[in-house]
């Protein structure tokens, strides 16, 4: 019997768990914690981050910009990782396809 965990259709429409580094507010370290990332949407792909950086522009927004709006905040833009899942619309990517920026 196949399990509905393995099925790529049902694994599209779940909510995953993972662990981000969240800044709460400018100033203050980050809290490494669990966080929910919803099923991609239309044209959207979710990817299983492996490596990442905080790069100088991320060190900005949190260290010295002084406008408390847009937080909390997951920091890094750069990162590579594999393809987890797509939403409808995508095809030029499939899950499990190395991608990096």
């Amino acid at each position: 019997m196949k399990n509905e965990s393995d099925d790529p259709e049902k694994q599209n429409q779940q909510v995953i768990k993972c662990r981000a580094a969240v800044a709460w507010e400018p100033r203050k370290p980050l809290v490494i914690e669990e966080i929910e990332v919803a099923p991609p949407q239309a044209n959207e792909v979710r990817i299983k981050i492996v490596a990442t950086a905080v790069c100088r522009s991320d060190l900005y927004y949190l260290l010295e910009n002084m406008h408390e709006d847009g937080y909390p905040t997951i920091l890094g833009h750069e990162a590579a990782g594999i393809v987890e899942s797509v939403g409808p619309g995508v095809t030029e990517f499939l899950p499990g396809l190395p991608v990096w920026r």
